[in-house]
């Protein structure tokens, strides 16, 4: 699929993975609708970008702020990528020192990283049903799981659940959407920089880059990006989770 002069968005697009992906469809030739709840990050990371970048505050979570975001894609011209970034990793244990894990902990992460993705992949593909394709294709879908949804780590209860989630509902929605020529992808990174990644000491982030057998470092966001870009222009790429993680296998904690 040629990027140019087509639109993409990219939901929790300006930071982060999704912020390495907003710059490489803009290079690509697109125009990208970044939505972030996070308004001043958002509207200072589209002013840096250029006119091609578009920024919607949005909640993934909320129905009316996503078709907003989604309406304002295709008020640019022909909507032909989405891409899923946004998302938590908030810790827990099933059962801490404080006791069982909260009820509505678990919630939050489920309701942001799989109802919200879903949310999103929802409205899109409504969207790009009602284009015309473009030779064999309407767009392409690509959500965002993690290592975390096969080998998740004790206090990764909701994170693992959510994530294993995204994974598995991106089988039965390539092939639903299938028969309107749109594309379902996973990529499932294993450990990235990501501002998340930034919180931690340098020596900790140090000795979780040595954990991965080759290359021996933390993941690049520019490395995700790179992915996305070619699952677009690869067509044959549809209802799989790819996992991008240097070979990690996670240990148990």
């Amino acid at each position: 699929m040629d990027l140019t002069n087509t639109v993409a968005l990219v939901a929790g697009g300006a930071s982060g993975l999704g912020r390495a992906t907003t710059e490489r469809l803009l290079a690509a030739g697109a125009q990208v609708v970044m939505v972030d709840l996070n308004a001043e990050v958002g509207e200072q990371a589209a002013a840096e970008l250029g006119d091609a970048a578009h920024f919607v505050t949005a909640d993934v979570t909320n129905e009316e702020q996503v078709q907003a975001a989604v309406d304002t894609a295709t008020g640019l011209g022909a909507l032909r990528v989405v891409v899923n970034c946004a998302g938590v990793a908030t810790p827990g244990k099933l059962v801490s020192r404080k006791g069982p894990l909260p009820l509505e902990a678990f919630q939050k992460v489920l309701n942001i990283n799989i109802v919200g993705t879903v949310n999103v992949c929802r409205f899109a593909a409504a969207a790009m049903q009602e284009q015309e394709a473009d030779g064999e294709e309407r767009g392409v879908i690509i959500n965002t799981a993690s290592v975390a949804a096969f080998d998740g780590q004790i206090g990764q209860i909701a994170y693992s659940a959510s994530k294993g989630a995204v994974a598995a509902v991106t089988l039965p929605m390539a092939r639903e959407l299938a028969a309107s020529l749109i594309r379902v992808v996973t990529i499932a990174p294993g450990i990235f920089e990501t501002p998340m990644m930034a919180g931690l000491p340098a020596e900790a982030q140090e000795s979780l880059g040595k954990s991965v057998p080759h290359p021996a470092r933390l993941g690049k966001p520019a490395e995700y990006a790179q992915l996305v870009e070619s699952i677009v222009a690869n067509p044959m790429i549809n209802g799989e989770t790819i996992r991008l993680d240097g070979a990690i296998r996670m240990a148990p904690k």
